[in-house]
């Protein structure tokens, strides 16, 4: 069988549960607990307005967005009106549509339906994405499916019983410190980044997002600074990193 055959041909199911499970190894041993320690507080928060600890766990489970939940908490304790809760949390998510737009290609393939999309396109999260950017690609195409939700699962899993201890241990860590765990996610962010970068562009890219990052929040306001840092650094840093490869060429 040649190469284009065997990466176009269909996995056995024994073949995708190994890659699932691979993935989920993969999370477990360390990236998963970055984000189950970011949302720690959020089980609080949630019990904080009186909401039962399903519905906590079932906020991580089904919004998956740290900073979303605690708006959407922080909302109903200030009794801001749902819409208006509703948009400040769509406001806060529109970072994830140029990640999304930009991961899903990595798990395109012949194979690949439009429901597996958008069923994938739900586990985006900072610490997902990053992850996946720095893994997938020097996996063959037809394994990148099984493996992504097997990282993505246990990443949700966890940080779904996270949230739940937390719930159940509202008390029992100080705020300072429940405030100080939603830090973990970025810097874990920051570091993978970093552990990810092989191209000038990728550098360039970095420093433009630390350095234009407090004028953008200025300028543009939270919910939308990450949008402009991206739109603006990512530009500079494809043409300019662009433009150093083809001198080094």
């Amino acid at each position: 069988m040649d190469d284009a055959a065997t990466e176009t041909a269909a996995l056995s199911r024994a073949r995708w549960w190994a890659l699932f499970g691979k993935g989920a190894f993969d999370a477990l041993c360390f990236p998963a607990w970055m984000i189950a320690l970011a949302l720690f507080g959020v089980g609080s928060l949630a019990r904080d307005v009186g909401h039962p600890i399903g519905a906590a766990m079932a906020s991580t489970l089904f919004v998956w967005a740290g900073p979303a939940q605690v708006i959407f908490y922080g909302g109903l304790a200030a009794n801001v009106p749902l819409p208006t809760i509703a948009l400040a949390i769509c406001l806060s998510s529109l970072r994830f549509l140029p990640m999304t737009m930009a991961f899903l290609p990595l798990l395109r393939g012949p194979t690949t339906t439009r429901f597996t999309e958008l069923l994938a396109a739900h586990y985006i999260s900072i610490t997902v994405w990053t992850e996946s950017l720095r893994r997938l690609p020097h996996m063959p195409r037809r394994e990148r499916v099984p493996y992504y939700f097997g990282f993505a699962n246990a990443c949700i899993g966890l940080t779904t019983l996270s949230t739940g201890v937390g719930y159940l241990l509202v008390g029992a860590v100080p705020g300072p410190v429940a405030a100080g765990l939603l830090a973990v996610t970025p810097i874990f962010f920051t570091i993978s980044l970093t552990a990810g970068a092989r191209i000038p562009a990728d550098w360039i890219a970095l420093a433009l997002g630390f350095l234009l990052e407090p004028i953008a929040l200025v300028v543009l306001g939270p919910g939308f600074d990450l949008m402009g840092v991206g739109l603006v650094g990512g530009t500079i840093a494809f043409f300019v990193g662009g433009a150093i490869e083809r001198r080094r060429a």
